[in-house]
């Protein structure tokens, strides 16, 4: 298995950003993926879910801002975050659980106010 996140960044506070990740060696399509995030000093949190079928759980302090998606032809989610605040400055990193609990390596997002 494997999880490669992309996507992360600088950007201004009110700005924009999408996060990517491609994922491989598991049955994509039919398994949930997340966001999760790990601010400086905080422990790792859940930002958003999607399940395969595209059922999705957003954490309370990203809902209206955050919009979690899948594309299973190309084995891909994402996740675009808009209205940035400072404080959804973090390593944002992509999961999935097959077996065992598999994380992408983490891209860095910073919000600049």
């Amino acid at each position: 298995v494997q999880l490669q996140a992309s996507g992360g960044g600088l950007v201004q506070a009110g700005g924009s950003l999408r996060l990517s990740c491609a994922a491989s060696g598991f049955m994509f399509g039919t398994n949930e993926m997340g966001w999760y995030r790990q601010a400086s000093g905080k422990q790792r949190e859940v930002v958003a879910t999607i399940t395969g079928d595209g059922d999705t759980y957003y954490e309370e302090f990203v809902k209206g801002r955050f919009t979690i998606s899948r594309d299973n032809a190309k084995n891909t989610v994402y996740l675009q975050m808009n209205s940035l605040k400072s404080e959804d400055t973090a390593v944002y990193y992509c999961h999935t659980l097959y077996g065992l609990d598999y994380w992408g390596k983490g891209t860095q997002v910073t919000v600049s106010s």
